[in-house]
């Protein structure tokens, strides 16, 4: 293949990547490989998904086994797996999933001869996965490896043995992340083997890497740690569009709906921010596992009419959400980084995050507090709301900061790695 020499060939390993994304990792995928583009490093990003070819603005997308164009317009080339992995996914999801396939679209078309070509458990078919994957990296040329989370990282290793590269795991979450400490044996195995496997380990944050080596038993020399970032473009919408009613506070949570991002905190605080703040309105802006004991629970504590359930957002609707709001709130469990208190930032909101959350480790100006502190949290809220100083101070020395984070610096930081690990 004639390809430049003096640029690093890496070959990705992901599970989602915009414009296919449904959480936070998608959104990393897309500024890092965006942010190695800007420093020429050449990236072939592989995605576990049956989707059909899409492109970004910086992206070309291939199908599986397509040989790689010689002519490099875009440095980041995507390459679509044919699996029934899915984002966030876990053994009871994929199951349904795989039943699906099976029942409305095998048999619809067994006249056409089609087979069931999936996995019946999550786990084969992660496996299933790896194996694909061994073929693409036989398929190309590349110096090192870099996987994203653990249904890949088995890809990674088949990869690394398959062409004797490098093999670097970039873990934005674990499984005692995931689960609030209450790992899956079989998650945890594959996350601690890869691990183990690995020639470096990237973090999102310190917060991650005391994870990693608490509980995977891993050498802190071995594991970095390089904050995620934002996109910096302004996102301006006109004041009907982004606003409640007349008279009204609205408060935000944004995220997928599940154990791990703390919704339920985020119902309990409001029920009490009701009883200080009549006018308050509330939006639930996502989905996940926990979406209809939120909304039950928001109707028996008496919030069914001060409380907005919008479900999953994407695109333009998200910073919409964060314009209408007049704070917004992440009160995670376990947060490896948390992305969206900078797009909150970028958007004019101000924002309380959680303690146990890698992006306050790079927030200095906003409100925080440990995801279990009902009362604490009422406050802050509740000061946000009638103090309209604070609130606007918190977002001009936030978006101060916020502008410092870019995934053009990320990418710099990542390629410094990866020069290491080529020498």
């Amino acid at each position: 293949m004639n390809m430049d020499r003096g640029k690093i060939r890496v070959l990705m390993f992901g599970w989602e990547f915009p414009p296919i994304k449904s959480g936070g990792l998608g959104t990393a995928c897309y500024g890092i490989t965006k942010g190695l583009a800007q420093h020429g490093v050449m990236t072939t990003f592989v995605l576990p998904h049956a989707y059909k070819q899409q492109e970004c603005d910086f992206a070309q997308v291939e199908g599986l086994f397509d040989r790689y164009k010689e002519v490099y317009d875009h440095t980041v080339k995507v390459v679509h797996v044919n699996s029934l992995i899915r984002p966030y996914q876990n053994v009871d999801s994929y199951s349904e999933e795989v039943t699906h396939y099976h029942t409305e679209v095998v048999k619809k078309k067994k006249n056409d001869g089609m087979k069931q070509i999936y996995s019946n458990n999550l786990f084969e078919e992660v496996e299933r996965y790896a194996q694909m994957s061994k073929m693409i990296a036989l398929d190309g040329e590349y110096d090192l490896i870099h996987c994203h989370d653990w249904m890949t990282y088995q890809a990674g290793i088949a990869a690394k043995k398959a062409i004797h590269k490098p093999l670097i795991i970039h873990v934005h979450a674990t499984e005692f992340d995931r689960t609030g400490g209450h790992p899956n044996q079989h998650v945890y195995d594959i996350e601690h083997y890869g691990m183990h496997e690995a020639d470096m380990i990237m973090a999102v944050s310190e917060f991650t890497k005391g994870m990693i080596c608490e509980h995977y038993g891993i050498a802190p020399s071995k594991v970095c740690v390089i904050h995620n970032a934002v996109e910096n473009a302004d996102r301006v919408f006109d004041k009907g569009q982004v606003e409640y009613r007349p008279g009204d506070k609205v408060v935000l949570f944004l995220g997928r709906v599940t154990l791990q991002k703390g919704p339920d905190y985020f119902l309990k605080a409001a029920v009490k921010v009701k009883e200080l703040e009549p006018n308050v309105k509330f939006i639930v802006a996502g989905s996940g596992d926990m979406e209809a004991k939120l909304i039950r629970g928001a109707a028996e504590m008496g919030l069914a009419k001060d409380m907005l359930f919008t479900g999953f957002l994407q695109g333009e609707d998200v910073d919409r959400a964060f314009q209408l709001a007049d704070v917004y709130v992440m009160p995670s469990v376990s947060e490896p980084f948390g992305i969206t208190p900078l797009e909150s930032l970028i958007n004019g909101t101000p924002v309380i995050i959680s303690k146990q959350s890698g992006v306050s480790e790079v927030l200095s100006h906003c409100l925080k507090v440990d995801f279990w502190d009902i009362d604490r949290l009422v406050n802050q809220i509740v000061a946000v709301l009638r103090h309209k100083i604070l609130a606007d101070e918190m977002v001009q020395n936030g978006q101060r900061e916020v502008k410092k984070l870019t995934w053009e610096r990320v990418g710099a930081k990542v390629k410094q790695v990866y020069n290491e690990m080529v020498a």
